[in-house]
Parts: structure tokens; sequence; C-alpha cells
């Protein structure tokens, strides 16, 4: 057996040599002097040498006690070396940016942020994923998130860029907080992304503007399920999401009310939609074509899934009306402007039909709290009724003008 006296006072020679000390352990005196402790053992009939350390920073009793739990690992079946190797690899994955990435990914569906809000993180990691997705999380500099960045900002999406940048940010701030980085190199980049302009959802908020957009809609030759989103766009003004996810089972057509769940709101509480009777009758008509489905909007490729976010936007395009003059969210921001212009409605109960959410704490709560539903029943259907005045006023000059 090996002593430590022996170890101490072995010398190097020209080529390397083994000091055994039985059962496999034996220490490996190097030429340029280092003294090795292996434990060397056959697994699956192959010849292999598992290292257990550098003599004297692991003396010889330690190694005999990793020897012996070595060979009970051999009693039951498992290769010491690789048992190690995948210790190794678990440890340095759950460091890693990706993994991090998706505790939070994870963390977020536990505290019931809507799938839309899921969606975009999961579309923003994956700009992040190729590059850095397996480097440990605490070593990953600035410049490295920067050239992320930067492929991002190339490509003309520096609101995206932005964006990442936070959801970075946030990523980085878990680490520290969970051991697992030191620090956050996002902070390192302000200034350093360039600053997109600020630019308004396009809109039409003048009556003929709006008279002219709802007979365009009115004679729109494409898929029927599309033209029928169309027409309910501007009757309900929920975000473009929240339309075409729409199911048929969140739809009361008796009780006249549309409710979505909060996972499917940009907040995330429930949020009810009054119908207004034309509301209803677009509603009714589209169930001949879709109703034996889950989404009212099913996307013409498969029933699997509704309408994409770009159908819409497509549809508009069709109709005449480029990104700067009318967009999908353009509806949202038409009855804003127009509820609040006629005085009739209390401010509040406009936001909570928008679903708006309040930066104040306590009147969020209020706004949530009070709801308003008599008031935006009646507000959805004044609104309806003033649409149809909007869309048949020029019908109605052009047959008196006609008739005389």
């Amino acid at each position: 057996m090996l002593t430590d006296a022996r170890i101490r006072n072995a010398k190097p020679r020209k080529h390397p040599y083994k000091l055994s000390d039985g059962g496999g352990l034996h220490a490996l005196i190097q030429p340029h002097g280092s003294k090795l402790l292996r434990f060397a053992y056959r697994y699956s009939g192959k010849q292999k040498t598992l290292a257990l350390g550098v003599y004297p920073l692991v003396g010889l009793k330690a190694a005999r006690e990793q020897r012996d739990e070595a060979k009970r690992m051999l009693a039951r079946g498992t290769d010491p070396a690789g048992q190690r190797r995948l210790a190794k690899q678990a440890a340095i994955s759950g460091n890693t940016f990706k993994a991090v990435a998706e505790e939070v990914f994870v963390k977020h569906q536990k505290e019931g942020r809507a799938v839309a809000t899921l969606e975009k993180l999961r579309w923003l990691l994956d700009f992040v994923y190729p590059l850095l997705a397996e480097r440990p999380i605490a070593e990953i500099t600035a410049p490295e998130l920067l050239a992320v960045l930067r492929r991002v900002e190339a490509r003309g999406r520096y609101e995206t860029a932005r964006r990442l940048r936070g959801t970075c940010g946030t990523i980085f701030r878990y680490a520290i907080a969970t051991g697992r980085a030191e620090r956050d190199p996002s902070a390192d980049l302000r200034g350093a992304l360039t600053v997109p302009k600020v630019t308004h959802r396009a809109t039409i908020v003048d009556q003929d503007g709006i008279g002219a957009l709802l007979r365009a809609i009115e004679g729109y030759d494409g898929h029927p399920a599309t033209k029928a989103a169309l027409r309910l766009a501007p009757l309900v003004f929920v975000r473009p999401g929240e339309l075409r996810r729409a199911e048929w089972s969140e739809f009361d057509l008796n009780g006249a009310q549309w409710s979505i769940s909060a996972g499917k709101m940009k907040m995330p509480r429930p949020h009810r939609v009054p119908l207004a009777r034309q509301a209803v009758a677009i509603v009714r008509e589209l169930h001949k074509i879709t109703g034996e489905g889950q989404w009212l909007f099913p996307s013409v490729r498969t029933a699997t899934r509704p309408i994409s976010d770009g159908t819409l936007n497509a549809a508009l395009r069709r109709l005449g009306y480029g990104p700067t003059e009318m967009s999908p969210h353009g509806f949202r921001a038409m009855a804003s402007t127009r509820l609040n212009e006629m005085g009739r409605w209390n401010p509040d109960a406009i936001e909570r039909q928008l679903a708006h959410q309040e930066p104040d704490d306590v009147r969020r709560a209020y706004i949530h709290a009070a709801q308003f539903w008599p008031e935006r029943v009646e507000m959805m259907q004044v609104w309806a009724d003033y649409l149809d005045s909007l869309r048949d006023r020029d019908r109605s000059a052009l047959s008196d003008g006609l008739a005389a």
C-alpha cells in the first residue's frame, strides 16, 4: 500500500510512472513533477481511468474514499466517470442563459400572465437563444448581449431590440437573485441602442372617414370569416389578439355578451364585452360557417388555430388602407376618441370597456371593482347605432340624389 511519505519522496522520471495503492488506486508521477491520483477500472469490457485529484491537494485518505465510492457505483452497474460527467453537465446546464430564462417563463405562467404576454416573451427569447442559450449566464458580457441586440436592430426592429434588452435584464436579475450571476450586463447597454421613433397606431376618427371605412368593409370580397372579423372589430374594439382568438364557448348570444378569460387579456383579468344587436347578428351569421369548431375565426390552413396576426392587416390593405391610414388596433382608438367626444359617457366606463390599465393603484382597483356594466351595455348599443348611421349616411344622400 502507498504511504504519504512514498508519494512525497517520489522523483520524476523521463516518462510517467505509477505507484500502486491497491484496488485500482494509484499515483501517476509525471515528468514535470505533478503527482496525480487516479482510479483504474473496467466498465463494459473497457479499461477506464477516473481522476481523483492532484496530490497533496487531495490526500491519500480522500482518494481512497473516492475509490471506494466508485467501486460501489460499479457494483450497481454505474460508470463512475459517466456519472461524474452527467453531474457536471447538469450543474452547467442549470446555469445557462436558457435554463434561467425558462425558469422565468414558468414563473410568469404561475403568476397568471396573459397568453399574449407569454407568447411575446417566447418570441423575444427566440432572438437570443441561437447565440446565448448554452452560455453560462454568469459569463455573458455586455458586448455579447449587444451583439445579439444589434442583429435585431439590423432588421430594422429597434423597438423589439429595446424590449429584448429589458427582457434579458429581467432574466439576469433573476439569476442574481438565485445565486447564479453577480451582475446584470444589460444595465451597461443603456444608451447603446437606437431609440425608435414613436409612432401612434394608425386610425380613422373623422365621421366621413369612419363611414367610408365601414362601407369598404361591407364590400370586402375575401374569406367570409375574415369579413366577419372586420365587421365585428369596430363593434367590440378589443385588442386584435383578443379578437382573433375568440372562441365559440365564450359567447352567450342570448345574453348578448362575450366573456374573455384573464389568460387571454393583456392585463391578466377577465373581461366582458356587451354585444349590441348588430354584433349578435354578425356572430349568429358566422356560426353557420365556423360554429362547429373552436374558433370564430379559424385559419384557412388549419381549423386547429385561429387566424394569424397579419390577417386583418392584410384585409385592410386589400381594401386600400395603408399602414399609416388604418390598423386593426385603430378600431380601439376610433371608439375611444369618438365616445369621449360625445360627452355622454363616464370616461371610467369607456376605459373599463377598453380594458385599459389604470396607472394609479387606487384608481385601478376602483375601476376594476365598479365595472359600469349597465352603462357599458347602453353605450355599446348606442355606438353600434352611431356606426350604422355613419355607414348609411352617404348611401342615403346618394339615394336622395338619384330620386331627384
